[in-house]
């Protein structure tokens, strides 16, 4: 006889707050009600779609997990179709009580009934416990998901470029300064300076 019991269900818009508090550092930063009303439009649209699902995992009645599921191609450039388990996670006091693999059963069940050969998922990198628990049940590194602000990329790809608009006086002082940087140490027999 079973101590507790696991329940796999479609999630709700009811489900919102919840689901916010399990996926508090994937939302957009935004207050606490507009993060509520994304989740409500993201659980709305999955049930609306074939495609997609939002599946919770009640333990003894209270949510203890949720994940989001979404068939598309394993990427751009290969169009084998899988099926996405987007941010499985589990509340701190459920771990290690068979939710993370009623999520990933959700997951693999919603491949079959679409039949789909792969399941991806991506879980933090920072989360050994996580990324230990995926490798033991077959799930096997392919890349590592990197994300910047567009602001911070800019400055390190092309440090130089003036914003379009800006006042380009000071660029070229600055490049006046390097040429005579230049110019200074050739003349005295030194070696180029970046």
């Amino acid at each position: 006889m079973s101590r507790y019991s696991l329940t796999t269900r479609v999630a709700t818009r009811d489900d919102a707050p919840i689901l916010a508090e399990l996926w508090s550092d994937a939302l957009r930063r935004a207050d606490r009600s507009e993060q509520l009303a994304d989740l409500e439009l993201i659980v709305k649209g999955a049930a609306a779609s074939p495609e997609q699902r939002v599946v919770v995992v009640e333990y003894d009645g209270q949510v203890a997990g949720a994940v989001h599921l979404r068939i598309t191609t394993l990427s751009p450039l290969n169009l084998e179709p899988c099926v996405q388990s987007i941010h499985p996670r589990v509340l701190v006091q459920f771990r290690r009580h068979g939710v993370g693999h009623a999520l990933m059963e959700a997951a693999t069940a919603f491949a079959e009934e679409n039949g789909i050969l792969h399941v991806v998922t991506a879980v933090p990198h920072a989360s050994r416990d996580a990324n230990r628990f995926m490798a033991r049940l077959g799930l096997a590194p392919v890349v590592m998901y990197r994300v910047a602000p567009t602001a911070v990329l800019r400055s390190r790809v092309s440090p130089q470029r003036v914003p379009v608009g800006a006042d380009g006086g000071r660029s070229k002082v600055i490049a006046a300064r390097r040429s005579l940087r230049r110019a200074r140490a050739e003349r005295l027999g030194l070696p180029e300076q970046a």
